[in-house]
Order: C-alpha cells, then structure tokens, then sequence
C-alpha cells in the first residue's frame, strides 16, 4: 500500500528490528527502556536488547507484528505492535513499577502495543494509516475490539486515539521511575469494531 509522500506501509521484517526498538522506546514513553534496563547487564546498550527482542519469532513482541512505514530513501519512519491480547490466568505480575499496565489489560482485544512516527515525518497522516491497517486486521482475525494503553500526560496521544474513536475504559496510577517519561494515570481505550 503507498500513499503521497513515497510512503509504502508493508509488514516489518527481521531486518528492521533495530528500527522498531528505536521507534517503540519512543512510544512507550520509557516503559520499555525500563523493561528493557531489567535484562541489561553493565555496560550494555538498551536498544541493542529491544532489538534483539523484536528479531525474535513467534512472541508477542517480535518484528512479527509490526507494521511499518517506509520512506523513499529514508527507510522506516513509523512502526506499529499489535497482537491478540491472550488472558493468562496463572501469570501475576510481580514488578511494582509493571503491575499497572498488567492490570489494564483487556482479553480478547486485538491490543496495539506501541505507535510511533518519526518526528520528521509526523502531521503526515501515516499514524492514521497504520492504525487503519490494524482495524483491518483485528476485523481479520474476528475480534470485536482494540485496545490500547496510553499515558494520561501524553495528551497528544490521547486525542489522537480518542479522535479514532477509543474510549477510557479503566485507569491506574503510574508507578514513577526516571526511565519512565510521565506521572499521572496510565487509561486502557478501548475501540468496538463492526
């Protein structure tokens, strides 16, 4: 699919996954450098562990389930992680500074996971095409609703989803850490799809 601009929009490949982390970190608002910081040993480079999480195949955070924008000439300048939100029973997350978002989860959901466009490319319409891209999908896969997560000082953001339709359907406090951009509510929205 291509739009104005040079823009193709195609699923991503393993050789992107440098590109999504780098793109991811921005949209989870340091969540996951967070996450990330867990596993990293001393001196190690926090996107070279999100990169290796998204060569990784079939998880949930895997270059499997991104969809990406491509520029001509300038490579991917917008990713999208979406997945279906399984419900798990036996899992409790443990980590203070995680159980918010854990809790606002929503089963069954098809869960976008992260957004980000470039700054270079942003005002663009390419966000809006790729959440696109994912309503068919979850239309795909016979879900009745998306789900995301996002943090109450991003307004920007939250606009944006609410302007597409989604929903507050639930908030928890944000547990703070100097990796993590905000304070304030993380809010689950949630979109019903025909």
């Amino acid at each position: 699919m291509t739009s104005s601009w040079a823009i193709t929009y195609r699923p991503a490949a393993r050789q992107d996954a440098r590109r999504i982390a780098e793109l991811y970190s921005v949209a989870s608002d340091g969540i996951s450098d967070y996450i990330w910081s867990k596993q990293a040993k001393p001196g190690d480079n926090l996107l070279d562990i999100g990169q290796q999480r998204y060569e990784r195949r079939n998880t949930d955070f895997s270059y499997e389930n991104c969809l990406v924008a491509e520029a001509e000439n300038g490579g991917v300048v917008a990713v999208l992680l979406a997945y279906v939100m399984q419900e798990d029973n036996d899992y409790v997350e443990a980590d203070p500074i995680l159980k918010p978002y854990w809790l606002l989860e929503e089963p069954g959901s098809f869960y976008i996971a992260g957004l980000a466009v470039d700054a270079a490319w942003r005002r663009r319409g390419i966000a809006r095409i790729l959440m696109q891209m994912a309503e068919e999908k979850c239309r795909e896969k016979q879900l009745a609703k998306m789900s995301l997560i996002v943090l109450e000082g991003n307004r920007i953001a939250h606009d944006f989803y609410q302007r597409l339709g989604y929903q507050e359907t639930m908030r928890k406090t944000i547990v703070p850490h100097p990796l993590i951009h905000y304070t304030g509510d993380a809010m689950l929205l949630v979109k019903r799809i025909s």
